[in-house]
């Protein structure tokens, strides 16, 4: 990124003298944004300490040699809820997979209660306690809602009328329509089956891929209801989301993802009232 304007430029001086003034500028810039990376890796490495879930430096991608992580971190400590934003391709799906086993980490570490859980198999982090709930097709269309509770519940079925009670206080409708196949419900009333099916098998920490994709406001404002109340009940949630202000508005923290890496971190309100996020970032994607 060039922090070069027009004002700065000399108002009289020779094409070389124009070249090496731009020079001069631009590493100055690029210092500045080492220094900013290195200010977030100091902060990250001295407030992770503790965490229920968190990633050191991780760098992973979906093919050999092509990264799209290139040195993010993130942490989340117990009943926390965390929300990752920034620009189409950034990387924050790719941050979600990577912690659920999903895509290949290359170099780093993601640590559960101090555990190294990296490139775990996802059946294997279920049973850890870590739940993930994907952007699209994240529910069986074909089953009715109790038969995708009980695929939640797969690992351990003598526990699914406990779970499946737990499950419904926070979903009430699962339980008066578990008979219903879930083809026939909204896109919105989908989205709760998918939650609750994850959180059948009492996960510690729930990983969510953009939960109010493709729904009206009415319903994204019901499921950022919804994920309030998971977090209420002791789940620790790590949220993506396009839609960033509204992200910003729940989480108890946030970090701001640009290709790859943490351009910005702090609590939701102090994200949301950035000039700098604001300016960078909150325009373009309220407009995404």
């Amino acid at each position: 990124m060039s922090f070069l304007e027009p004002s700065d430029l000399p108002a009289t001086g020779s094409p070389d003298d124009l070249k090496e003034f731009t020079a001069e500028l631009n590493l100055d810039a690029s210092r500045q944004t080492r220094g900013h990376e290195a200010s977030i890796e100091q902060q990250h490495a001295s407030e992770a300490v503790g965490a229920l879930i968190r990633a050191d430096n991780l760098i992973a991608g979906y093919f050999p040699g092509v990264n799209i992580l290139n040195g993010s971190d993130l942490y989340a400590k117990e009943g926390e809820l965390v929300g990752i934003i920034g620009p189409n391709g950034a990387g924050k799906s790719t941050l979600l997979k990577a912690l659920f086993g999903l895509v290949n980490v290359t170099s780093g570490a993601v640590l559960l209660r101090d555990e190294d859980i990296t490139n775990l198999r996802a059946d294997q982090l279920v049973k850890r306690g870590v739940g993930f709930v994907p952007q699209n097709n994240n529910v069986f269309p074909s089953l009715t809602i109790e038969e995708n509770m009980q695929m939640g519940a797969y690992q351990d079925p003598k526990s699914f009328k406990e779970r499946f009670e737990a499950v419904t206080e926070l979903f009430p409708a699962l339980g008066t329509r578990r008979k219903q196949r879930t083809g026939s419900l909204s896109g919105g009333e989908r989205q709760m089956v998918a939650m609750g099916r994850a959180l059948m098998m009492a996960p510690s920490v729930l990983l969510l891929d953009e939960p109010s994709a493709g729904l009206s406001p009415a319903l994204q404002d019901e499921v950022f209801v919804r994920v309030k109340g998971i977090n209420a009940s002791g789940v620790t949630v790590i949220i993506v989301e396009q839609n960033a202000r509204r992200c910003l508005q729940i989480v108890d923290r946030g970090y701001v993802l640009d290709q790859g890496k943490n351009a910005y971190t702090g609590t939701g309100a102090s994200l949301a009232n950035d000039p700098k996020v604001i300016e960078l970032y909150l325009g373009t994607l309220a407009k995404a």
